[in-house]
C-alpha cells in the first residue's frame, strides 16, 4: 500500500475578496494546524470563534455550493477543499472573517497559490488511503455516478450543456497534483446566464460577476473560457473538493454524469461505506 503522509503549511496565509452568493466581503487565514487536526474552519468574526471540523456530517446545504455548520455557517467551502486535497495538505486552519469564503477568480487556483506560498511540509502519520474493492452508484433523476475499483483517483465527468452550443462536454483526467494545478484548479464556477435572476431572488449568486465566474447563453461562452471544456474541468474541482469531505485519500475511478454537490456528497457516503482501508 502506498503511504501518504499527512501534510500542513509552514506558515499563516491570508486572502480576501466577496463571496460569490452573499456579495459581501470577506478574510481568511490559513494556519498551520497539528498531525490528525483534519481541515477545520472557525468563524472568527464571531464570539467565541465556533470551529467546524470539514466532514460529511457537518454539511446543511447543497445549493451551488457546499455549506457548512447551521447557526454558524461557513459557505462556499469546495474551492479551497479542492486546493488542499490537489497539493496534498490534510490539516489546516481556516478562520474565517465573514459567512462565506472569498470566490476570488472563481477557480481554486489562487488557494492553491495561497497554499504553496505557504509552503507544504510533510509531518509526523500518515492519510488514510482506501481503495474501493467494489463498485458503488448513485442516481438522481438523469444525473448520475459511477465508482469502480483503481489503483489511483481516476475522474471522468460528462457534462451536458442543453439549450447551447457548446453539447456535452467530458473530462477524464488522472488526478495527481501536477496535472490538477494546471488543467483543473484554474477552471472557474459557471452557470447560465438565464439563471441569474432567479438565483439572485433565491439569495445566491448576488457577488457573481464576469470577473469570477464563467457565463454560458444560448450561442456559448459570453466571455472568454480558460480552457474550451471549462465547465467540465470545474465539476471535477468540485467533485475532488466534495470528496475531501470523506477525510481519506481514495482511490478508484468515479464517472459521473450531470451531477452535483448533493450527489457528490451521497456518492462519498456510500464509498465510505464500502471502502477497505
Amino acid at each position: 500500500m502506498i503511504a501518504i503522509p499527512q501534510r500542513s503549511i509552514r506558515r499563516p496565509v491570508t486572502r480576501s475578496g466577496i463571496g460569490i452568493h452573499t456579495g459581501t466581503f470577506a478574510t481568511i487565514v490559513c494556519q498551520p494546524a497539528p498531525a490528525g487536526t483534519g481541515i477545520v474552519f472557525t468563524r472568527a468574526d464571531l464570539p467565541g470563534a465556533p470551529e467546524i471540523r470539514a466532514t460529511l456530517d457537518a454539511v446543511s446545504d447543497t445549493r451551488r455550493g457546499i455549506t457548512l455548520g447551521g447557526r454558524t455557517p461557513v459557505r462556499t467551502v469546495e474551492h479551497l477543499l479542492a486546493a488542499a486535497a490537489g497539493v496534498g495538505v490534510s490539516n489546516l486552519r481556516v478562520e474565517v472573517h465573514g459567512e462565506e469564503m472569498p470566490i476570488l477568480d472563481g477557480s481554486a487556483a489562487p488557494y492553491v497559490e495561497a497554499l504553496i506560498e505557504a509552503g507544504i511540509a510533510d509531518q509526523q502519520g500518515h492519510q488514510p488511503l482506501h481503495t474501493l474493492h467494489g463498485p458503488v452508484w448513485v442516481v438522481n433523476d438523469t444525473a448520475w455516478a459511477l465508482a469502480v475499483p483503481a489503483d489511483h483517483l481516476r475522474i471522468t465527468y460528462v457534462v451536458p450543456l442543453p439549450a447551447t452550443r457548446l453539447g456535452t462536454q467530458v473530462v477524464d483526467v488522472d488526478l495527481d497534483r501536477h496535472r490538477f494545478v494546471l488543467e483543473i484548479a484554474p477552471s472557474r464556477t459557471w452557470g447560465f446566464a438565464h439563471e441569474l435572476q432567479a438565483l439572485r431572488q433565491a439569495g445566491l449568486a448576488r457577488g457573481a460577476s464576469a470577473g469570477n465566474a464563467l457565463g454560458i447563453g444560448p450561442e456559448g461562452y459570453l466571455s472568454t473560457p480558460r480552457f474550451p471544456d471549462e465547465p467540465a474541468r470545474h465539476k471535477v474541482l468540485d467533485l475532488l473538493g466534495d470528496l475531501m469531505l470523506a477525510e481519506c485519500v481514495v482511490h478508484a475511478h468515479i464517472i459521473a454524469c450531470g451531477a452535483g454537490h448533493s450527489l457528490h456528497l451521497e456518492m462519498a457516503r456510500r464509498m465510505v461505506e464500502r471502502l477497505e482501508r
